[in-house]
């Protein structure tokens, strides 16, 4: 498939609507030669894995691929992350969420353990913990799981970084890019993410997340445009 020689300058839900998937994996192949050789390996395996792992799943009109390629794009672009650790993580963040029997192979007593000790096994330590940090635990049924993840989020990201970096494109993607859903997701989306703003506000101007001032004012600035989104479907539903 052709693509325009102007793809690295497109947005990546302009690449989504024009090119799909195939576009997507074009775009992300731009970024590999800012990664050694050994990396670029890694990564391209990370990419393989995901694309299995997630085969048969889809996020409104689009597989969900597409997602996880946005994620790791915007890192390596936007956010200019070198380190392949946090690009491997960011294309398989969701993966022990949505397919710990997969990974951990049949019969483990705790999938999600034993799916996250796999991942270390072929990706590392680090990796795993990255991935561990932005996975949602086990919600307790008796609470409201919107209030639960909020305080997953704010709890696990202390602790991690990187961990902010990886979140906060995915936050992105789904915030930013509440307007390309449809339907009743829309609003319950938008309902879910309004309250985590000033969360990942406050996580990503702190001076241990690991990302320039640049970076960090083109996050904020993508912050206020979730925002503006969030309340024109909220606050201005007609």
């Amino acid at each position: 498939m052709e693509f325009p020689p102007y793809l690295a300058t497109m947005p990546m839900h302009a690449i989504t609507e024009l090119h799909g998937e195939p576009g997507l994996l074009a775009r992300f192949r731009l970024e590999l030669p800012a990664f050694a050789a050994a990396d670029r390996d890694r990564l391209t395996e990370a990419l393989d894995l995901a694309a299995e792992l997630h085969r048969d799943d889809r996020r409104s009109r689009e597989p969900y691929l597409n997602h996880l390629l946005r994620v790791a794009i915007r890192m390596a672009h936007h956010y200019q992350v070198r380190d392949p650790d946090v690009i491997v993580a960011g294309l398989l963040h969701d993966a022990v969420e949505d397919h710990p029997g997969e990974l951990a192979g049949a019969g483990a007593a705790d999938p999600t353990a034993a799916a996250l000790a796999a991942l270390a096994d072929r990706f590392g330590d680090r990796v795993a913990r990255l991935v561990a940090a932005v996975t949602n635990p086990v919600y307790d049924p008796e609470r409201d799981p919107h209030v639960q993840y909020r305080e997953h989020v704010a709890a696990s990201l202390d602790r991690e970084p990187w961990a902010r970096v990886i979140k906060v494109s995915d936050f992105t993607d789904n915030g930013v890019g509440v307007v390309y859903a449809v339907g009743p997701k829309v609003a319950r989306s938008a309902a879910k993410y309004r309250p985590l703003v000033p969360v990942y506000r406050e996580l990503i101007a702190r001076p241990d997340t690991p990302l320039s001032a640049p970076v960090k004012r083109h996050i904020f600035a993508q912050l206020d445009l979730a925002e503006e989104r969030f309340s024109a479907i909220l606050d201005h539903p007609n």
